[in-house]
């Protein structure tokens, strides 16, 4: 018996290409779900998917798990940063991969599906042929091909007609960006650095693309009008620390700190009537090199979801150059034509977020009326210093 054990895994590791479809799991073979509570760091905030194929009559118990990259992959980060790194679908024992998370006390579920041998042949075929060296690398999208996404449409192509998927947890009118916030704290960096790089186009309804979702989703789906789910179970617990926010580390203390700062050294320099160079300097350069990175994402990378941005208005990239013409004592003459042209960019921003063509933070309020102050006190102090 156990030569037979190590000889079913060895053919499964080392066959050639096609091998494993010669191979036939047992009618005891169960195929299940896995999904993997969030964690710590915000690339695993959002949990993980896999599948477990486990057959007792030969010891098989493996994940297939399409979340994998590789860290030597030359210009790592570069491709990365521009959507052409590859993922692909690595094969592992299952204890492998259980205790991974058990160590990072995370929790974890297992749906086990109500499929027979021959549903369950196809799938175990299918998942081969894709783990194949020429089959298991994909471009990661984070919304539209990911990891999560890649198993219902797996079990989709495997089982057609027969299988229902159920939206879950997604409703009509649940945007891409609602499944988001509804795993982020609104007033955390992680919730404002995404609304920021991420545009109008995941405004749009979305579907189970999260763990969680897929998670759902699997929960009211059918087969053969049965449901697809025969059991559930609690595999790990969370065990991780409540962690507390510290409100003076979060972003809506730091941007209200801003926006008084602007209000109070605005107020000043009308007082006084005079211009301090540094903070328009700060403001512009500031406003411009987020405006540069949130530009270089849409039209430079291959990451569909920051494309159509219309954070660019308010965050002006050319605000990056005028910041240092703001140093100078002597504005030019068209410095309040420019003004004018941000503070209509800044209304084109809330008309946008009004008519739905893109839901942006609630935190950039502080900063479009830091910025809309500061903008009319420069109109008016470039008019006043033209009549003089």
């Amino acid at each position: 018996m156990y030569v037979r054990n190590y000889l079913f895994l060895f053919l499964l590791a080392y066959g050639h290409t096609g091998f494993s479809q010669e191979l036939t799991v047992s009618t005891l073979t169960r195929v299940s779900i896995l999904t993997v509570g969030p964690g710590d760091e915000l690339n695993s905030k959002f949990g993980h998917s896999a599948v477990r194929i486990k057959d007792p009559t030969t010891n098989l118990d493996i994940v297939y798990n399409y979340g994998m990259f590789d860290f030597e992959t030359p210009n790592f980060y570069m491709k990365f940063t521009r959507g052409k790194l590859d993922y692909s679908l690595a094969r592992q024992r299952f204890d492998y991969f259980l205790r991974s998370y058990e160590i990072e006390k995370r929790w974890l579920k297992e749906q086990i599906l109500k499929l027979n041998q021959e549903e369950v042949q196809s799938l175990f075929q299918f998942l081969e042929k894709n783990h194949l060296p020429e089959n298991r690398f994909y471009k990661y999208d984070f919304f539209f091909d990911n990891c999560t996404t890649r198993l219902p449409e797996a079990l989709k192509t495997v089982l057609g007609a027969k299988l229902a998927l159920d939206p879950g947890d997604v409703g009509d009118e649940t945007s891409y960006r609602d499944l988001i916030h509804q795993n982020l704290e609104l007033n955390s960096w992680s919730n404002f650095g995404i609304d920021l790089a991420l545009g109008s186009v995941i405004d749009k309804k979305g579907t189970p693309f999260l763990p969680i979702n897929v998670y759902n989703q699997l929960e009211h789906s059918k087969i053969n009008k049965e449901p697809i789910v025969y059991k559930d179970i609690s595999l790990l617990e969370d065990h991780r620390p409540q962690s507390k926010t510290n409100f003076l580390l979060t972003p809506f203390f730091w941007l209200s700190i801003v926006l008084l700062s602007v209000l109070g050294i605005t107020y000043s320099d009308f007082k006084n009537s005079k211009r301090s160079r540094w903070i328009d300097f700060s403001l512009f350069f500031i406003t411009g090199a987020a405006g540069l990175i949130i530009v270089l994402l849409w039209f430079a990378t291959d990451h569909l979801a920051t494309k159509i941005n219309f954070n660019a208005f308010w965050a002006f990239a050319p605000n990056l150059i005028f910041a240092f013409i703001m140093l100078k004592k002597q504005l030019p003459s068209w410095t309040r034509v420019y003004c004018y042209i941000l503070l209509s960019l800044l209304i084109v921003t809330v008309l946008l977020w009004v008519i739905n063509i893109q839901v942006f933070s609630p935190l950039i309020i502080l900063i479009l009326v830091a910025l809309a102050i500061r903008y009319l006190f420069l109109v008016r102090f470039a008019r006043l210093r033209q009549l003089t």
